[in-house]
């Protein structure tokens, strides 16, 4: 990443692959340039045993070593949408049961805690995130920061609409 915008970007989509820890970025631009690494050494054996030094052995080698490059890009991208389908699907539930929960007098942090005791076989992903996000606010960070990135972190519409109107309840002093 050439400036702060684009690092940010690439934080971004490696928390919503699942990938959240503060070298993760660092991480995956040096398999990048690992994959790209072997590739071309690869690439150029290929070619230099097929086609020698020409011009089409120079092309094999730039054309395996591009594809070693976009490799992890297409692994994180998969991983990305297999991520946001996973947490996509587990909303209905997680949402029912928040909704049970905080009817029956729990606050939202007990009653995200709840959640993640029943649905941490069914719904992983989801539980992860809370998880993360009842640790911010034990730690102290105020609520909507913490509601707030956990929509990001998911990078799901339905939970940042979910978080949105949180937010809102919170800062207007409505009723969940």
């Amino acid at each position: 990443p050439k400036n702060e915008l684009e690092q940010n970007n690439l934080k971004v989509e490696l928390a919503n692959a699942g990938f959240s820890s503060p070298h993760a970025p660092e991480v995956y631009l040096a398999l990048k340039m690992i994959c790209m690494g072997v590739f071309a050494f690869w690439g150029g054996g290929v070619a230099l045993f097929f086609q020698g030094f020409s011009t089409n052995g120079l092309m094999s080698f730039v054309a395996i070593a591009g594809i070693g490059f976009y490799i992890p890009v297409i692994a994180l991208t998969v991983m990305v949408s297999y991520r946001k389908e996973a947490i996509f699907l587990s909303m209905p539930d997680a949402l029912d049961l928040l909704v049970v929960c905080v009817e029956a007098g729990l606050g939202l942090d007990a009653a995200m805690r709840r959640v993640n005791e029943e649905l941490s076989d069914t719904a992983k992903e989801l539980c992860e995130e809370m998880t993360t996000c009842n640790m911010q606010l034990q730690m102290g960070r105020a609520r909507r920061e913490v509601l707030h990135d956990f929509g990001v972190r998911t990078g799901v519409d339905d939970v940042r609409t979910l978080v949105a109107i949180l937010i809102q309840a919170e800062r207007f002093g409505a009723s969940i």
